[in-house]
């Protein structure tokens, strides 16, 4: 027996309104503080909650509660990388935003015979690079990638992509991160994002 279709009103969260899956309601709950959000059986159930102010349920209903954990330790005033790749090798882009508001602040991409970790890695360098220029040494940043943020601790991405003259792009975009990573010192932290305590990083495409 099919699924039967819900509709999600998010009247706190990344980013207000009313969304066709969980997936995409998650995206903008898990990690929010103190998200509000309810899941209904029709739009027009959704449409009209969602033209009002959130009630919080008396008893128990279809309301789904982000754990009191979940967001515990995040530091929200950080930027937060990420990569998104269709293939390996493949179209690849990565990005950086704020890590409460998920406010765009780079973008770059797609960029031809990429890899994710490669990605991962540019995201990194790109963003500490960034907060350099603007002595900025206080804002840290986010990574779901324990590969990527090894690669810049050791100010070499170590992988295996071969270069074509379709990706020369992103081998430039590499030698530039490893050169810069070699003569600029930084007192950025670098911290993991703990996915399976607070969900998807906020720079998360929302490609899985």
């Amino acid at each position: 027996m099919a699924k039967k279709k819900k509709y999600y009103v998010v009247w706190k969260g990344a980013k207000p309104g009313i969304y066709d899956t969980w997936k995409q309601c998650q995206s903008q709950v898990i990690g929010y503080p103190n998200a509000r959000f309810k899941s209904f059986s029709t739009k027009a159930e959704a449409e009209r909650a969602y033209s009002k102010p959130y009630v919080p349920p008396a008893k128990k209903s279809t309301l789904r509660r982000v754990a009191s954990h979940s967001n515990a330790g995040i530091e929200w005033d950080s930027i937060s990388v990420d990569a998104a790749c269709s293939g390996n090798p493949g179209r690849m882009e990565y990005r950086g935003v704020e890590t409460q508001k998920k406010d765009e602040i780079f973008h770059v991409g797609p960029l031809q015979e990429g890899t994710n970790n490669v990605g991962e890695f540019l995201a990194l360098v790109h963003a500490l690079a960034m907060l350099n220029k603007k002595g900025d040494s206080k804002t840290p940043i986010y990574s779901d990638s324990k590969i990527a943020i090894g690669w810049v601790k050791r100010k070499k991405a170590n992988t295996k992509l071969k270069r074509t003259h379709r990706n020369e792009r992103i081998f430039d975009l590499m030698e530039r991160a490893e050169a810069w990573l070699k003569v600029n010192t930084y007192k950025t932290r670098i911290l993991k994002w703990e996915t399976k305590r607070w969900g998807e990083i906020p720079a998360d495409f929302g490609r899985k």
